[in-house]
């Protein structure tokens, strides 16, 4: 779309702010998130997490290294909506294969450039997530905050970003086959996995333990996903049926059905966590892990009392549960994502972690 076209981005508490459009020419309304991270855009716009989130970025320049090939986390984009500061449209980078403008207006998405982030992601800060909406600039205000009060929040994220059907991704000489089970999963998950040994079967969140047993696999590994996870019963079924059958690994959603699998409960953060630094305490061992991060809920750790599940990291930001294992049955999970590494790979051992439990659970069964 022309670079200069001028674009309107409403928020639900009737801010308007106009920028320049780039990617696609068309309108969006969603709930509008914020992430700190200073690179990997390409791979959290392919996130599947973010499904029907408008994203912003704090950092300022965008863009700069391109899109390239090798560097998706999912084969589509489900996110409404990018905004940015500063958008750069002539990348310096060997391995790029297009501009970030062409990737979003490929998949329908459309970016806003040249506003004042750090006052929108304030305004986020202060006031929570909220709908917003992005149009042409020439749109009434009014008929704009008419659509954002229509809205309702969608409920059926992960039936739309998760497989319909299973899929393998094999490694040679492998040790351990591990059955995956997709709520809107990444591929570098995958890869780790795969990386540990593991040949891997994906298949869709709405397997029954009966056939996903029937698969034998080693380990169980639940994967991210959008929205609220209550809305996604059928994998807290899932994890019940399992427990103390095989060994469990859940991250981001994954750790939060798996609370709920064991009666603990869920709720929504004022604004989230969505960035590539975010300080996390082992309580086993003391140390603080760089994190990557991308959830708007969390595990409400009163409601653990009782459930045989306990807190094994927690956020050192604001003091939430970010992790929870029950020993006995070799099931854990984690909220933030040991698979994404922006700078530090401060917990790729959890990974290892699930290896070992496995071996573990072999040799006693």
């Amino acid at each position: 779309m022309d670079k200069m076209k001028r674009r309107k981005l409403v928020l639900e508490n009737g801010d308007v702010y106009i920028g320049r459009g780039f990617g696609a020419d068309t309108d969006a309304i969603g709930e509008i998130v914020f992430n700190t991270s200073m690179a990997g855009y390409q791979e959290i716009i392919s996130d599947p997490s973010y499904a029907d989130q408008i994203i912003v970025m704090s950092y300022p320049i965008i863009g700069n290294y391109g899109i390239t090939d090798e560097d998706y986390e999912s084969k589509g984009l489900y996110l409404k909506a990018l905004i940015v500061r500063d958008y750069n449209d002539a990348p310096s980078n060997f391995r790029y294969t297009k501009t970030l403008s062409e990737l979003l207006e490929e998949d329908g998405v459309p970016g806003m450039q040249g506003i004042d982030t750090r006052k929108l992601v304030r305004t986020i800060r202060d006031k929570g997530s909220m709908v917003a909406c992005l149009t042409d600039a020439d749109t009434p205000t009014e008929e704009v905050m008419g659509r954002i009060r229509a809205f309702s929040y969608p409920t059926d994220q992960v039936k739309r970003v998760g497989c319909k059907k299973r899929w393998y991704s094999r490694t040679p000489n492998h040790k351990y086959n591990v059955v995956a089970v997709d709520c809107g999963i990444k591929n570098q998950m995958v890869h780790n996995l795969n990386a540990q040994g593991c040949n891997v079967i994906i298949v869709p969140h709405t397997i029954s333990a009966e056939d996903l047993l029937a698969l034998k696999p080693d380990g169980v590994f639940l994967s991210n996903g959008p929205g609220d996870p209550v809305n996604v019963p059928e994998v807290v079924e899932l994890v019940r049926e399992l427990k103390g059958k095989v060994p469990v690994m859940g991250v981001c959603m994954g750790h939060q059905l798996i609370a709920l699998a064991y009666g603990a409960k869920t709720y929504k953060l004022k604004f989230g966590h969505r960035g590539g630094n975010h300080p996390i305490l082992n309580i086993e061992t003391g140390l603080v892990e760089i994190t990557a991060q991308n959830h708007s809920y969390a595990v409400d750790e009163k409601s653990l009392e009782g459930t045989g599940l306990t807190v094994t990291h927690r956020n050192l930001l604001d003091g939430t549960v970010e992790g929870v294992e029950d020993k006995k049955n070799r099931i854990f999970s984690v909220q933030f994502h040991p698979e994404s590494a922006p700078g530090p790979q401060d917990s790729i051992r959890l990974f290892e972690k699930f290896i070992v439990n496995i071996e573990e659970w072999k040799k006693n069964a």
